[in-house]
């Protein structure tokens, strides 16, 4: 897996963290840097934790799993895509239900939610040979910085839906498992 292809990946998995800074950064008056850098860390670091417990956890079953591995690879990112698509065209208004304080609770909550497709993700980079602190590390930054754009310039993409960023990663996530499996074939 190239350095593009990783760094793809990331821009494709930032997109839930996107979303949630971005929805974050329209209801959060006070202390906007700070809970920038808050939603931004916990989003982050969730992104970069869980691709090396998926990693891990995919290098332990390998050798069961070794001839279909890329078949694997290619459902995984199709079905990751595919939902990430249905996701985004179901209409739902959520920044009605977010709280104005973030706790760790709640950061802690968001890291996770906002990374469990990084788990899956994780265990196709060992599947794919990618170096698992190479692409954890790019996938933590990527959505680090993905989060504090999204926090920060809420006020110029609230009128943009989020469903289209959405869609577009969805896209990107299946154009990647299609990668995978095209070139094992080949």
């Amino acid at each position: 897996m190239s350095w593009i292809d990783v760094f793809l990946l990331a821009l494709a998995l930032s997109a839930d963290a996107f979303v949630v800074s971005l929805s974050y950064g329209l209801i959060i008056k006070k202390n906007k840097g700070r809970s920038a850098l808050k939603i931004a860390s916990a989003t982050g670091l969730g992104q970069f934790v869980m691709p090396v417990l998926g990693w891990y956890g995919a290098r332990s079953v390998y050798h069961q799993i070794e001839a279909v591995d890329h078949w694997i690879a290619f459902f995984v990112f199709l079905a990751l895509g595919l939902k990430i698509i249905n996701d985004s065209l179901k209409k739902c208004d959520c920044r009605e239900k977010l709280s104005k304080i973030l706790t760790l609770k709640i950061l802690c909550v968001i890291g996770f939610a906002t990374s469990i497709d990084a788990f899956v993700s994780g265990s196709m980079l060992y599947f794919m040979q990618a170096p698992v602190w190479q692409s954890a590390f790019t996938i933590g930054i990527v959505t680090f910085v993905s989060s504090c754009i999204g926090f920060n310039f809420c006020r110029m993409f609230k009128k943009m839906p989020s469903r289209w960023l959405e869609i577009a990663s969805g896209i990107i996530l299946i154009g990647l498992g299609c990668k995978v499996l095209y070139e094992h074939l080949q």
